[in-house]
């Protein structure tokens, strides 16, 4: 079975997310701890947002082997809320700089909230289109005059 045929919860996928950026923000401050690599002080606040958007792709193309789209879409929601709050918590305590401080990137976060609204909608019409192609008969096409 492919990982896009199994049904993964949401929360458990913001869940995922969220440990796999916190996995990165740690390797990048102990990579500037012991002089490594030095990384931008903004670094946390980058793979932040890269995870919000990763998992705002991957959510959308599960929401197709979803049984309820409208439960599906609701529990998405909450779980994006609770990552992108969790990844900026995260981020702000390994950096030790607040979003409102951290340049552009809370206009990423606003611009990636938007995107996850369009890839979800833009899923929901796909998957109604395909409904309905599939419930059209295509024995006999339509004649043209």
């Amino acid at each position: 079975m492919s990982l896009f045929e199994s049904k993964i919860d949401p929360i458990r996928q913001a869940l995922y997310f969220f440990a796999a950026s916190v996995v990165f923000m740690l390797i990048a401050l102990v990579f500037n701890q012991t002089g490594w690599y030095e990384a931008d002080k903004l670094f946390p606040w980058s793979v932040a947002t890269a995870f919000l958007l990763l998992f705002a792709v991957f959510n959308s193309m599960m929401s197709l082997n979803a049984d309820s789209f409208i439960r599906y879409w609701g529990r998405s929601m909450y779980s994006f809320m609770g990552l992108a709050f969790l990844n900026g918590i995260a981020a702000w305590l390994i950096s030790g700089v607040p979003i409102n401080e951290a340049q552009s990137y809370r206009w990423i976060y606003v611009v990636v909230t938007i995107g996850f609204l369009v890839f979800l909608s833009m899923v929901n019409l796909m998957k109604k289109i395909v409904q309905f192609a599939e419930r059209e008969e295509w024995t006999q096409p339509r004649k043209r005059r």
